[in-house]
């Protein structure tokens, strides 16, 4: 893959101003198109180096192949999962993310969420708006002196265990590909984390390896009433499995701000049931994929994501 000394950056998506003024300010040629459409601009991607995508757009293999100049996709966000990763490393395409531009927005929504469901929050509300006044049937549950076990301990991870660190609870934490090495977590196995916490939050990419990895044969490992959290991607979870482990006593409560079909308008007949029995639960929250989309993580997402591109180019050029 060749590298114009030149670059020619497309920007395919909405980005906070300061992603274009750092770019700019480098030096580098940028043309922004937040209007793009998939369904009927893909010729335009022709030219580019460089692509700065969020959501927009799915890079497949296909697409990637089409693309001679390309040599760096650029995620405005921590997931890479629109992106075919084994067939970009394959042909040298540099990927480009900033997990750690959201971070600290994933990591207090999973706080939000935890706290949520043990004082019950969503339920006492609604019952307050219909001048329902039930302290006993309210109440709720400590985190402090709960096990809590967080399920990947990379960028959110570890920043859930910090923000954990003031609740007085023992934080555990299992990784598959790195050591932890953390005052706010204490590294365990797997099992250990499934078999033991009051707790789990998964903080994991989504993948072919980690598709489907919250079903009923990694739920039966996990102790009786367990609480799990998800803020990562809906793929790694069969919500349904999830719903069958609450309709069965297993799980005690589960929030989410991912879903497996986010796109509420196209559900099938069986997801429209099965959202529409866990929507009514009280031991249910789910949030509609807002985790990493706060007022500071969109500046931050673009400033860290331009700063990695400013890199790149300058380290391309000096080859």
């Amino acid at each position: 893959m060749i590298f114009s000394q030149t670059a020619r950056i497309l920007v395919v998506d909405d980005f906070h101003p300061v992603f274009l003024e750092s770019l700019n300010q480098a030096g580098i040629q940028t043309d922004y198109r937040p209007d793009f459409s998939p369904d009927t601009d893909l010729e335009l991607l022709k030219p580019y180096n460089t692509i700065a995508v969020r959501s927009k757009l799915q890079f497949t293999a296909e697409l990637m192949s089409a693309l001679p100049q390309l040599a760096c996709i650029a995620r405005g966000g921590a997931g890479m999962d629109n992106i075919d990763e084994a067939y970009a490393r394959q042909n040298n395409i540099v990927l480009l993310n900033a997990p750690e531009g959201n971070r600290d927005a994933v990591a207090e929504h999973t706080i939000g969420l935890l706290l949520g469901l043990s004082k019950q929050i969503h339920k006492s509300r609604q019952e307050v708006q219909s001048f329902v006044w039930d302290r006993e049937g309210n109440r709720g549950w400590e985190i402090g002196g709960k096990t809590i076990g967080i399920y990947g301990f990379g960028n959110t991870g570890s920043s859930v265990a910090k923000k954990l660190s003031g609740f007085g609870a023992n934080v555990i934490a299992y990784d598959k590909y790195q050591t932890i090495h953390s005052p706010f977590a204490r590294q365990c196995s797997e099992a250990e984390l499934l078999n033991t916490t009051d707790v789990i939050s998964f903080h994991i990419p989504l993948t072919s390896e980690t598709r489907n990895l919250i079903q009923t044969d990694l739920i039966q490992q996990m102790k009786d009433r367990v609480v799990l959290i998800n803020t990562s991607r809906g793929g790694i979870c069969r919500t349904a499995d999830v719903w069958q482990g609450i309709t069965s006593g297993k799980i005690k409560s589960f929030a989410s701000d991912v879903l497996e079909n986010e796109n509420l308008m196209h559900l099938s007949a069986a997801e429209k049931d099965l959202y529409r029995s866990m929507m009514l639960s009280n031991q249910v929250i789910i949030t509609p994929h807002v985790a990493g989309w706060s007022t500071e993580s969109y500046e931050r997402i673009a400033s860290v994501l331009a700063h990695k591109i400013i890199e790149y180019t300058t380290k391309v050029k000096n080859i």
